[in-house]
């Protein structure tokens, strides 16, 4: 076996949770072309849409094809039937105010919704206990040397829990939340739209209400126009209902399709205009219920209409094209999801003997882990420890499924490691072989 390498050539420890780095020289890239989130990204990241932006291939033609069947086969009718070019005005108010709609939607859905840049690696708890206040009970649980999963900060003078994101490894900011769907931390989370194709957040809520509320005011104006035209026709013609919808179907097939169209997007204007005046989120709405609560955000309807439809827009956190090195290879361990994390893994030159310490560093880790798992699941469940449950039946204790699971799966990851570190250093035996030749060595 090859002698140990002395110990200031090992890798630099940067964290209690084993966090290594290892930076090299790699392509220089733009921010988006390395971006960890699920988003899309057009003109050279000018422009960022969610992972769904095809659904606007639907919603786009929803809102133009009635208009054009609108201006082709209604209004043309209906200039004759104005005087002093009112009809002419009819079609291109309803032209323009189209054009508008359609604007308003890939404003809300090309633009950066207010996400929070994540971390390379997870903050140091000495930063955690200086800008927030960690119970008691988690400090002498763990004696400070993991981080807590909320702290509180306060807001307007009242206390407000604010979450540990996992992914973005952050404290999120307050009324900030992580979309499972676009993978990022969004300021003024809202929610997700699948129309738009985009989160919903502080830089584009604006956007979204006037989106909605546009649209509602569009199918009222065709569905009223529509029914103009039927009454025109039927003092023309001197007939009823459905025989003036037989001499113009379209108009017949535009009030339906309209009048459930403003059932639809017209609640959803009212809903928002609610949140709006109370200065509310829907994320925040349906999970937390302020009703009979204090909410810290509101500032009375005027000043809340103020500070939501007509405070200036913040400048985006991230320049998706600025320059940015990728690095070529790097190793880190997760602090708060307990498992490490390769890609490429490190250079070659460190020998089985590093394998075997870090394969070492990895189990203290998880041991740290399973205690915090621990934690997290007490909370949940209540005075019942998700780690372990007595049997009265046969007086033992027995390991739940879910922590046998969690357990198993830590340990899968950990040999995943070890295999890659294997094909990295081009080593032939397994990782079954080679720790027990070290046992043996």
């Amino acid at each position: 076996m090859q002698g140990k390498m002395p110990e200031n050539s090992l890798p630099h420890h940067t964290t209690d949770s084993n966090q290594k780095i290892i930076e090299t020289d790699g392509a220089s890239k733009r921010l988006y072309q390395v971006w960890k989130g699920s988003n899309k990204f057009c003109f050279g990241g000018r422009l960022i849409f969610g992972p769904d932006v095809r659904s606007l291939t639907l919603t786009v033609p929803l809102i133009v094809v009635p208009v054009i069947f609108f201006v082709l086969f209604v209004s043309d009718k209906l200039v004759n039937e104005f005087q002093h070019h009112l009809g002419n005005f009819i079609v291109d108010f309803a032209v323009v105010f189209t054009a508008y709609d359609i604007l308003m939607l890939f404003l809300t859905s090309g633009r950066d919704p207010g996400i929070v840049p994540r971390n390379a690696q997870p903050p140091e708890l000495t930063d955690v206990e200086s800008n927030s206040t960690i119970s008691a009970e988690w400090s002498g649980a763990y004696g400070g040397s993991v981080l807590p999963l909320t702290k509180d900060v306060f807001v307007n003078g009242i206390v407000v829990k604010v979450k540990y994101c996992n992914t973005c490894m952050l404290y999120r900011p307050p009324r900030c939340s992580h979309c499972s769907i676009c993978n990022n931390c969004v300021e003024r989370f809202d929610h997700h739209c699948p129309w738009v194709g985009q989160c919903i957040g502080r830089r584009n809520y604006r956007f979204f209400f006037m989106f909605v509320t546009s649209t509602t005011l569009l199918c009222l104006y065709v569905f009223s126009f529509c029914w103009v035209n039927l009454t025109k026709i039927m003092e023309a013609y001197h007939c009823n209902l459905w025989e003036a919808v037989l001499q113009s179907p379209v108009s017949g097939i535009l009030i339906i399709y309209t009048f459930i169209g403003a059932w639809f997007v017209g609640g959803l204007s009212t809903f928002h205009l609610y949140l709006v005046c109370t200065n509310q989120t829907t994320y925040e709405n349906f999970r937390y219920r302020y009703d009979g609560k204090k909410n810290p955000y509101n500032h009375g309807c005027i000043h809340n209409v103020k500070e939501i439809l007509f405070s200036g827009i913040p400048k985006s956190m991230n320049n998706f094209r600025a320059i940015t090195k990728e690095d070529s290879s790097w190793f880190s361990s997760s602090h708060s999801m307990g498992r490490a994390m390769n890609s490429r893994m490190m250079k070659p030159g460190f020998d089985l003997e590093i394998a075997v310490k870090r394969h070492n560093a990895a189990a203290e880790e998880l041991e740290g882990m399973e205690d915090q798992f621990q934690f997290g699941a007490i909370e949940r469940f209540g005075s019942k420890t998700p780690h372990s449950a007595f049997s009265a039946d046969k007086g033992s204790w027995e390991t739940p499924k879910h922590v046998k699971e969690f357990e198993m799966d830590q340990d899968w990851q950990e040999k995943q490691d070890m295999e890659s570190l294997s094909v990295e250093f081009k080593m032939t035996h397994g990782y079954d072989d080679r720790v027990m030749n070290h046992e043996f060595a």
